[in-house]
């Protein structure tokens, strides 16, 4: 779909208070928070690790891809008529894996799992890495959703071009969920920022809000920024939820004006570097 046909989409983002090891509990909250969304957003985006909070010791309890929770993600889709995203622990074979789930109204249901493992808490310890980046498509607009700590990793981000391709640039919207602490507010707001400008697209960002079992703070700062690294919309410090319409026209618009994908380097993403 061309950029000048395709439609502005309404992105919700549902900056929350998770329930600390609280699965259901954790489902029953957001499906409220939710409820008031039915037919009226394109896309809802929930915090990382929604269903427990960020914790190394969830993983004893964590469910399959046939659980209760991508059940509920598949059945909101369906009654809120939107796509809808976050992140959950989830086992599978051997390994878990803190993977963001991606619900359609249509039944579809993709995954990515989180690349880069929060070494500074130990989630490389328990976790299983994944390696494939993700992009969805959704009513016209190209998506990358990604996970909290891959945000510090720009060329795991970079939105790549391709002059072949009839969509040249990889996505028009980034995503990233997350369990962010406040005591490290500062690189999450710039490096949303930057990620914006660099990829010539618009990034939502979700963070939780509250204070987790570890006795961790966190300021929210959930928020949509438009590729000039302006904020659309910033929200601070409790739970709230906000929708926003983000402009394809726009972004054609800037893309237009200043192509700069168009001196990019080129690369292809390879796996992790060897320790040997």
């Amino acid at each position: 779909m061309s950029a000048n046909i395709r439609p502005d989409l309404r992105v919700t983002l549902v900056q929350g208070d998770t329930r600390w090891h609280d699965p259901e509990g954790n489902r029953d909250h957001y499906g409220e928070l939710l409820a008031p969304l039915a037919g009226q957003t394109d896309l809802v985006i929930l915090p990382e690790t929604f269903t427990s909070g960020f914790s190394n010791d969830a993983i004893f309890r964590a469910e399959d891809m046939a659980g209760p929770t991508v059940a509920w993600m598949r059945e909101q889709a369906a009654t809120l008529g939107a796509a809808i995203t976050g992140s959950v622990q989830l086992r599978v074979g051997e390994g878990v894996y803190n993977r963001l789930l991606w619900a359609t109204p249509d039944g579809e249901l993709k995954h990515y799992d989180k690349r880069h493992l929060f070494r500074y808490g130990n989630e490389h310890l328990r976790y299983a890495a994944g390696s494939e980046r993700l992009t969805v498509e959704w009513k016209g607009w190209r998506i990358n959703p990604l996970v909290c700590y891959d945000l510090r990793f720009p060329v795991f981000c970079r939105n790549r071009f391709n002059v072949e391709r009839a969509d040249a640039l990889d996505f028009d919207l980034q995503i990233f969920v997350a369990n962010w602490p406040s005591a490290r507010a500062y690189p999450w707001r710039t490096l949303l920022r930057a990620r914006a400008i660099e990829n010539l697209c618009y990034v939502a960002a979700v963070n939780r809000v509250g204070v987790d079992g570890n006795e961790l703070h966190y300021d929210g700062d959930s928020a949509v920024i438009d590729f000039l690294g302006q904020p659309q919309v910033e929200i601070r410090s409790r739970e709230q939820v906000v929708t926003t319409t983000i402009s394809a026209a726009a972004l054609a618009a800037h893309r237009a004006r200043f192509p700069a994908m168009l001196d990019a380097d080129a690369f292809t993403l390879g796996g992790p570097i060897s320790a040997d």
